[in-house]
């Protein structure tokens, strides 16, 4: 399967809208973890998070664009940007891990 980056960055001063939401929008990302490849929040220089980036496996763009704008976070409105990438991993390689 392809792997797919979504980056999303929040809509300024989120946070609550962002906190309240957390709950949804992890088990939304638990009910397909065997697709994650890796997922946190983006975060600001305080380490406040300022987003999100989730590298998953995806049959094509089109059920990854699908999966993103399904996202609690998404669906709530939190996000100003979302950015759907298609993504290859070059390090570490393989036979290094």
């Amino acid at each position: 399967m392809p792997v797919f980056a979504i980056h999303c960055i929040d809509k300024p001063l989120q946070q609550e809208l962002r906190a309240a939401t957390r709950p949804a929008h992890l088990a939304f990302l638990e009910s397909r973890i065997e697709q994650v490849v890796v997922a946190g929040p983006l975060l600001d220089d305080e380490g406040a998070p300022i987003g999100s980036m989730i590298i998953m496996d995806f049959p094509d763009r089109r059920a990854a664009v699908t999966f993103a704008a399904e996202d609690p976070y998404a669906r709530a409105g939190l996000f100003a940007s979302v950015a759907v990438t298609a993504w290859r991993q070059v390090l570490p390689r393989e036979q290094d891990l």
